[in-house]
């Protein structure tokens, strides 16, 4: 679908690794996320703009831009910089999701604002944003099982077992939570799924 103007009401935005070796980690449930939007939406996420994958669509009348980029995640920032830029959508409505290694595996938590709680993808989108007004959408993977356990090992990981069911039950609600916030507002979001 084509739009006419140079506006997005909204840009949603997946974060994940490239690269087949990554797909299925904990650092992906972004991307994972927008593949079951996308298959539920029948959406195709293929254009290449911006260092991403976007796909554009209406959700709930509004006209929304859903991005994968694919630069590492703590280049993140670059492609949403550029493409907030160039709609001019503004913070309040570049809505992020993203793992959290805070929370149990398969809760979510929908913030308005925040810090980049030691997330790379967040930490960069922040740097290049200058800004932290942006809602997020956090999938709760875990974290390591113990403090020597290298955290970048955690997140690069593939879950299994109970806790891969859970993140996935997680997936499913976060596709539903990005509807939500998109067509009923933030705080919505939050008493269904918080």
């Amino acid at each position: 679908m084509f739009f006419s103007n140079k506006t997005l009401d909204w840009l949603v935005v997946f974060l994940g690794n490239p690269g087949e070796q990554y797909r299925d980690t904990r650092h992906n449930v972004g991307f994972l996320t927008a593949d079951v939007l996308a298959e539920e939406r029948r959406i195709s996420i293929k254009r290449a703009k911006f260092s991403a994958l976007t796909g554009v669509c209406t959700i709930g009348g509004k006209k929304v831009m859903l991005m994968l980029p694919q630069t590492y995640m703590n280049r993140s920032g670059d492609a949403v910089y550029m493409a907030a830029r160039s709609y001019k959508v503004p913070p309040e409505h570049i809505l992020v999701v993203a793992d959290d290694t805070s929370l149990d595996p398969g809760r979510l938590r929908i913030r308005r604002r925040g810090s980049a709680g030691g997330h790379n993808g967040l930490k960069s989108i922040i740097m290049r944003l200058g800004s932290e007004d942006f809602p997020r959408i956090k999938i709760g993977v875990g974290g390591p099982p113990h403090m020597d356990f290298d955290l970048a090992d955690w997140v690069l990981g593939k879950p299994k077992g109970r806790e891969l069911e859970a993140v996935q039950s997680a997936i499913g609600e976060a596709a539903q939570a990005v509807e939500l916030v998109i067509t009923a507002g933030i705080e919505a979001a939050q008493e269904k799924f918080n």
